[in-house]
């Protein structure tokens, strides 16, 4: 089946029953994307000519609105035929080129309770570029693969950083939390995504929940780097104090940037926690009860992303600045977790 894209004369083939965001990447085209579970919206495109079904049922991240305006979702949606689609910001799936390239393990450092923070060493020949907010996939037996946000900057972009949360049952995982894993051999795929720094001299607001914030590392060491144009502010949220695994540094970085705040908040503090605490999009709309003028990235779990959604948009906020990156499981990981929760209960 042949996928034409009207906006830039592209075209690409899909097969039978492989989603329509798959085929792209397979060809080499970074759409617009980000869970892959067809919770976000990312990948929004409107469908010009043809059919497409949906096999596990309409997606939740397509509103009744949506659908009537004929928009579809790229990760979910699989072509009964030939089809064009119009889709936003292609321009950007040509800035950087996907490869797959053999790495290792550089390092491994334990971050906190359940976040380790591995490094990758590339080979010394190769050049791997890519945009703050970009992730790789790590590549699985069986085409199966495991994403994961570059928290490193593109110019110290011979050891990319990650932030790899401990999954209960999690095949990749739990395989690199039980033993040590330097000189673990991977081959990963990237760069991936379009959750991208746009600087537009705006001020900025970033809301990251988990490791939600390491896109936004990547974005804020980059515009440090660079002089920060306008202010910025960043959220991040997370449980309990033992999850705030950068804090120092970010507390060091706001007394030292100029223009830079950092708010930690946690929603089951402890008594002792004298700083915010709640949910961490309520303390941004506490702060700010007006969000137009505001460039807004957002990334962490599907639930952060669907309040900073709603809620902001009803605050003002500009939806064509309100950039977002939903961290949500691989399909195959999560149903190793029901079966784990299963098997244990």
């Amino acid at each position: 089946m042949r996928v034409s894209l009207a906006n830039s004369g592209r075209s690409f083939s899909a097969a039978q029953g492989q989603s329509l965001l798959d085929a792209a990447l397979v060809a080499g085209l970074n759409l617009p994307h980000s869970c892959k579970s067809g919770n976000c919206g990312s990948c929004r495109a409107r469908l010009l000519e043809g059919s497409t079904e949906y096999p596990h049922g309409r997606p939740l991240g397509l509103s009744d609105r949506e659908v009537a305006d004929g928009q579809i979702l790229l990760c979910q949606a699989r072509a009964c035929g030939d089809v064009v689609l119009e889709t936003t910001e292609l321009h950007a799936a040509d800035e950087v080129r996907i490869r797959r390239l053999p790495c290792r393990v550089e390092r491994a450092e334990a971050l906190s309770h359940d976040v380790m923070g591995v490094h990758l060493r590339l080979p010394a020949a190769e050049v791997f570029s890519f945009q703050p907010g970009q992730y790789i996939d790590v590549m699985l037996g069986g085409g199966r693969r495991r994403s994961f946000s570059i928290a490193s900057p593109p110019h110290a972009s011979r050891l990319l950083e990650l932030h790899v949360r401990r999954v209960a049952g999690g095949e990749f995982t739990e395989r690199l939390f039980a033993a040590s894993p330097q000189r673990m051999l991977l081959n990963i795929e990237g760069p991936l995504g379009q959750f991208v720094w746009r600087y537009s001299g705006a001020p900025v607001l970033m809301v990251g929940g988990g490791t939600g914030l390491a896109p936004l590392l990547a974005m804020l060491t980059s515009a440090v780097a660079s002089g920060l144009g306008a202010p910025v502010t960043l959220y991040w949220g997370v449980r309990t104090a033992a999850d705030l695994y950068r804090d120092q540094a970010l507390q060091a970085l706001a007394r030292d940037v100029a223009g830079f705040a950092y708010v930690p908040v946690l929603s089951e503090p402890e008594a002792s926690w004298r700083g915010r605490r709640g949910l961490v999009h309520a303390a941004v709309l506490e702060d700010h009860a007006a969000l137009a003028g505001y460039d807004i990235y957002a990334s962490g779990p599907p639930a952060m992303i669907g309040a900073v959604r709603s809620s902001f948009v009803q605050a003002g906020a500009n939806p064509a600045r309100l950039y977002f990156d939903s961290f949500d499981y691989a399909p195959d990981a999560l149903a190793r977790q029901r079966s784990s929760a299963s098997t244990s209960a």
